[in-house]
C-alpha cells in the first residue's frame, strides 16, 4: 500500500501542468449585445413616432377626395394671407370652389375642407356663396352633427340673405330636440335663434313645447308668446305638455349642455306651469356649479333666483359653492348680479356666505361701487345682510 501511494504521488509531480479552465465561450454574446442596442428607450420611441406617422398617412390616402384635400390646402395657404390683393384672392376662391363644386357635402366633413371652406364663403361673391347654400341645403341637418362642418353651417348663417335664413330655420322643423341634445349640434340651433326674428324664434321654441304646436304653429301669433297663455287658448293638455318637456329638457341637462339662451327660455317657460314635483326634479339637476354657467342670460338669471327661491339648503348650498373665485366676475354682470342679491336677500347660512361670496366682494367693493360698464352690479353691496 505504501509502494502505491509513493508511485502516485511521483506520477503527479511529474505531469505536465494543465491549463486553466476557461469559461465557455457563448457564441450568442454578440447577438445579446445587438438586441440590447436595438432596445434602447429612445431609439423604441422614434420608431414608434415613425410608424405612427406612416399609418397616419396611408389611412389619408385611402380617402376618397385625399388628393383635392392636398390642392385644396395649398390654396388655402396662399389666400389666407393678410397682405394678399384682393384680386389675386378672389382668383383663389374661385379656383377652390370650382374644384369642390358637387362635392362640398362630402368634404365638408374634413378639418382642412372645412377651414377652406370658410374662408371660401367670407371671401367670395354673393352668386358664389347663393351657389354653395344650394348644394348644401338638402344636408343641413346631417352636416350640423359633425364637429367641423358645424362652422360651415353657422358661417352660410351668418353671411345668409334674409330668403335663405328663414329657409334654414324651416329646415330644422321636427329636428330642435334632437339637434339640442347633440354637442355639436346644438351650436346650431342656438346661432339660428341668435339671429332670427321674434316669430321665428318662437318657432324653434314651439318644438320643445309639445308636437301638437308643431301643427298649430300658424294659429300662434308673437303675442302670445307664453307657453301658459298657448296652452289656454288652443285649449291644450297641460300634463300632456309638462310630460313632453321633461322628456326634452331631461337628456339635455343630463349632458350638461346649459350654455344656450334658447334652453334658458324653455326652462323659464316650463317652471311657470310644472307643478312642485317636477319643477324639484330640474331644481336638482341644475344645483350645481354649472349653474354659474346659465346665469349670464336675462332667462339664465330667472333660472338662478327661482333655483334659490325654491331649492332646499343643501341645494342652495351647492349653487353657492359652486360660485367660489367666480363672485367678482358675476358682480360685473348685469343678469349674474342679480342672483347674488337673490343669495343675500334669501339664504339664511351666513357662515358659508361669509366664506365663499362676502368674502370676495369685499376685495372689489369700492371697485363695484364705482363702476361706470354694470352700475347695478354695486345694488347688492347695498343690501342690508352685506351692510350688517
Amino acid at each position: 500500500m505504501a509502494a502505491a501511494k509513493k508511485e502516485d504521488s511521483k506520477k503527479r509531480k511529474h505531469a505536465p501542468p494543465t491549463a486553466a479552465k476557461s469559461p465557455p465561450h457563448n457564441k450568442l454574446s454578440g447577438d445579446k449585445k445587438q438586441q440590447a442596442k436595438s432596445h434602447d428607450p429612445v431609439d423604441i420611441k422614434r420608431q414608434c413616432r415613425i410608424k405612427a406617422k406612416e399609418l397616419v398617412e396611408a389611412r389619408k390616402k385611402r380617402k376618397k377626395h385625399y388628393t383635392l384635400e392636398q390642392e385644396l390646402a395649398s390654396l388655402w395657404e396662399k389666400m389666407r394671407i393678410r397682405n394678399i390683393a384682393k384680386e389675386e384672392r378672389s382668383r383663389l376662391v374661385s379656383d377652390a370652389l370650382k374644384r369642390m363644386k358637387g362635392k362640398i357635402p362630402e368634404i365638408a366633413s374634413s378639418h382642412v375642407s372645412s377651414r377652406v371652406l370658410q374662408s371660401c364663403v367670407k371671401h367670395c361673391t354673393q352668386d358664389e356663396r347663393n351657389a354653395v347654400f344650394v348644394e348644401i341645403r338638402p344636408h343641413f341637418i346631417t352636416l350640423a352633427s359633425y364637429t367641423y362642418a358645424v362652422h360651415l353651417v353657422t358661417k352660410m348663417l351668418d353671411n345668409a340673405s334674409k330668403e335663405q335664413q328663414v329657409e334654414f330655420i324651416s329646415s330644422l322643423h321636427g329636428h330642435v330636440a334632437a339637434l339640442l341634445r347633440h354637442m355639436v349640434g346644438s351650436l346650431v340651433v342656438e346661432h339660428a335663434y341668435q339671429l332670427g326674428n321674434a316669430a321665428q324664434k318662437q318657432t324653434l321654441l314651439m318644438e320643445l313645447y309639445s308636437p301638437e304646436l308643431q301643427l298649430f304653429k300658424d294659429l300662434i301669433s308673437v303675442k302670445e308668446a307664453k307657453l301658459v297663455d298657448v296652452i289656454s287658448n288652443l285649449q291644450l293638455q297641460k300634463g300632456s305638455v309638462i310630460r313632453h318637456m321633461t322628456s326634452v329638457l331631461q337628456p339635455i341637462l343630463e349632458k350638461g349642455i346649459l350654455d344656450h339662451s334658447i334652453i334658458h327660455k324653455a326652462i323659464v317657460e316650463y317652471f311657470t306651469i310644472a307643478d312642485r314635483s317636477s319643477a324639484a326634479d330640474i331644481i336638482q339637476q341644475l344645483s350645481s356649479p354649472d349653474l354659474v354657467r346659465m346665469i349670464h342670460t336675462k332667462d339664465g338669471s330667472k333660472i338662478g333666483i327661482f333655483c334659490i327661491k325654491h331649492g332646499s339648503a343643501k341645494e342652495r348650498k351647492k349653487i353657492i359653492k359652486g360660485m367660489k373665485d367666480k363672485v367678482g366676475k358675476i358682480a360685473r354682470d348685469n343678469c349674474a348680479t342679480l342672483v347674488l342679491v337673490s343669495i343675500l336677500s334669501i339664504v339664511d347660512d351666513t357662515k358659508h356666505l361669509s366664506k365663499v361670496i362676502i368674502r370676495e366682494l369685499e376685495g372689489i367693493l369700492k371697485e363695484l361701487l364705482s363702476d361706470q360698464v354694470c352700475p347695478s352690479s354695486g345694488v347688492c353691496k347695498l343690501h342690508p345682510v352685506y351692510v350688517n
